[in-house]
């Protein structure tokens, strides 16, 4: 059973053990438990302490959630997932694999694009104007990879999916279905979130630079933005998406975060999904959640 604990009940403010954790495994360890308690403490405190005005305690039944200790990828926290191993679309949170996909079959070579909003596929309706890949993961942009995956099947992912341990798209999908527009590519949130804990540890890879770049500029002004908002002492690696909704209790989409806390060394992994909600908004209920983390 899960400790309950408020925030005061840390005797070390989590942020401090940043400058005590690099030494070892030990203190990462006691940096990802204490961050899992004060989770565990701040949503234990809803049901009982007045109301402050946070998000995430007013979605706590749309709410699932999954914290990851990113040294030793020990889930240890989940909430609201009947089974996290089970795939289900993902959305946008595939993004990142689809350009790494995309790499491989062009040398690693982004183009530049132009985002005419609705006019070329995009959520956005006004568009992003000329757009390269950091920017493109950074605001989620749809007509970006549209065009990035014009090209590509569903066997081009075979490398990457290999890599990271990802489930592979249905056989014969193309195109935007590879970018998680649709529901032609299901992972198990488990393993996405496995895969992006790898995808950090690969800083020196060709093309996961420019990814992890574009995830750190989703936090500082991407449609991740809502979750380095929250944070005081640190900042973090960001990516949203809006996928098909899966529950039993049907609504447009589900929005999805990932954030990898602290940005330059991610210790901790959150995966936040919302019911009934687009990503942005799961970015802000993940950002109140890590808030209580620092």
């Amino acid at each position: 059973m899960a400790c309950a604990v408020t925030l005061a009940a840390l005797s070390v403010p989590i942020h401090e053990m940043f400058a005590a954790g690099d030494a070892g495994g030990s203190a990462s360890s006691l940096y990802a438990q204490s961050a899992a308690q004060a989770i565990t403490g701040a949503l234990g405190e809803c049901g009982t302490a007045p109301s402050n005005g946070d998000d995430f305690c007013s979605q706590r039944e749309n709410l699932s959630y999954l914290l990851l200790d990113a040294r030793s990828r020990t889930m240890l926290l989940a909430s609201n997932w009947p089974d996290p191993e089970s795939p289900i679309p993902l959305g946008s949170l595939v993004k990142s694999f689809t350009a790494l996909a995309y790499g491989e079959k062009h040398g690693f070579k982004y183009p530049v694009h132009l985002c005419r909003g609705t006019a070329s596929g995009c959520w956005r309706p006004r568009g992003h104007g000329r757009i390269g890949l950091e920017a493109a993961i950074a605001n989620s942009c749809n007509s970006y990879f549209r065009m990035l995956t014009h090209d590509l099947h569903a066997d081009d992912l075979q490398p990457i999916a290999t890599m990271f341990g990802l489930q592979m798209p249905d056989a014969g999908s193309s195109g935007p279905s590879l970018a998680g527009i649709g529901a032609h590519w299901l992972i198990s949130p488990l393993a996405l979130a496995r895969a992006y804990v790898e995808l950090s540890q690969r800083s020196d890879q060709p093309g996961v630079r420019e990814i992890l770049a574009g995830l750190a500029q989703s936090g500082r002004g991407g449609t991740g933005a809502e979750v380095d908002r929250a944070l005081r002492h640190s900042t973090a690696l960001v990516k949203t998406g809006t996928a098909p909704c899966t529950h039993a209790r049907r609504a447009p989409g589900d929005g999805f975060v990932i954030a990898m806390l602290p940005a330059n060394h991610p210790e901790i992994l959150l995966m936040v999904r919302v019911h009934g909600t687009p990503g942005s908004h799961a970015a802000r209920i993940a950002g109140e959640m890590l808030g209580r983390v620092e």
